[in-house]
């Protein structure tokens, strides 16, 4: 946390009144927006369940209505496709915040945004918070240090199970040979927890399978045999789960399983991972046609040797991290117009992606 401190001053001061050496606040949240925004609606269906162990019966599940509290501030200047007058209400796909560069130089931009959802039953928490700094002072050399980019970002989707904190310092540089592209390099540093690591690996025997039964009497379960081939499986509060081998298998270990695996990975650090990153950003805007594309690849990652770093679960090897988004939109006349856009994102073994793509026809 202190490191994140540190680097996020080390930002805002980059922004500073060019006689005082202040940082000028007033400047920074210029053009800022604060905005919030509640959601809801209808969730599944009702469902009704029959049994007849006890003769007919009949219960419903239910699903509660699925809902998103959310809140963020954000100063990113829209590109030239996206709406301008259109309120920020939370649920719609702003892939565009996924971009590596934006259109501002020499100014910082930021996104900081929590949602607090429920979908289908399921409640989570998805953060999205950022920072970005891209210098550019109109050097003229074909490589020059001034052109820069360094970006601190935080993620947290609950859906997808991907949490982890980035910071990269990039060096960019735009080809005199092919206008609107720009190509960029540097460092990567992410912290997260070991997503490679299995909990359950400790568990498996020779052939392959798993001594469930002991690890649930390791977590507290008991058995309890009535001498006649039978036995009655207890949880750690002493509540009766299941009274065959069928359900302790089908029911009861599933979720014994799924436990323990959330309990060992919460109970480890995170470990922090540095990454060489190279990655591009093309985007072409008019008023029938745009197209923008972004792109980042992590081919090397240092190794530390720690016991819980992915090399380790890679069989020692190095290994691919991506990301890559495109939004592109063309009127093919006035009435018929398509477009597509979206993100894929794939680190250490999470992936996690959205899109949307159609036609619009607009009748006049």
């Amino acid at each position: 946390m202190k490191k994140l401190i540190l680097i996020v001053f080390v930002l805002f001061t980059l922004q500073v009144n060019g006689q005082d050496k202040k940082i000028d606040f007033k400047n920074i949240f210029k053009f800022g927006t604060v905005y919030g925004a509640v959601n809801g609606g209808t969730s599944l269906s009702d469902e009704d369940v029959y049994s007849v162990t006890n003769g007919l019966q009949t219960s419903v599940n239910e699903t509660p209505y699925d809902y998103s509290i959310l809140f963020g501030i954000r100063k990113i200047k829209k590109f030239g496709y996206e709406d301008k007058e259109r309120f920020k209400i939370g649920n719609e796909n702003s892939f565009t915040d996924a971009a590596t560069l934006g259109r501002w130089n020499n100014k910082i931009e930021f996104l900081f945004q929590g949602e607090y959802k429920r979908q289908q039953g399921e409640t989570y928490l998805d953060q999205h918070h950022f920072i970005r700094y891209i210098g550019d002072d109109g050097c003229d050399n074909k490589f020059c240090w001034k052109h820069y980019l360094i970006k601190v970002e935080y993620l947290e989707d609950g859906f997808a199970d991907i949490k982890y904190f980035e910071a990269s310092e990039r060096l960019t540089y735009k080809p005199t040979q092919v206008e609107n592209l720009t190509f960029n390099l540097g460092a990567a540093h992410r912290l997260a927890e070991p997503y490679g690591y299995d909990p359950l690996a400790e568990w498996l025997l020779s052939n392959n399978n798993l001594h469930y039964t002991h690890l649930a009497i390791e977590e507290g379960y008991t058995v309890e045999f009535d001498g006649q081939g039978g036995a009655e499986y207890f949880n750690p509060d002493g509540t009766s789960v299941a009274t065959s081998t069928e359900v302790w298998e089908a029911v009861v270990i599933p979720e014994v399983l799924a436990d323990y695996s959330e309990k060992k990975r919460n109970e480890l650090k995170n470990t922090i991972q540095h990454s060489l990153v190279i990655g591009f950003d093309y985007y072409k805007y008019e008023k029938k046609s745009w197209l923008h594309a972004w792109g980042n690849v992590m081919p090397y990652h240092y190794n530390d040797g720690g016991e819980f770093s992915y090399h380790k679960y890679n069989d020692g090897n190095q290994w691919y991290d991506y990301s890559a988004g495109l939004v592109f939109g063309h009127w093919v006349n006035k009435n018929l117009g398509v477009f597509i856009e979206g993100t894929y994102n794939k680190y250490w073994n999470r992936q996690w992606h959205g899109f949307s793509a159609g036609i619009n026809y607009r009748v006049f």
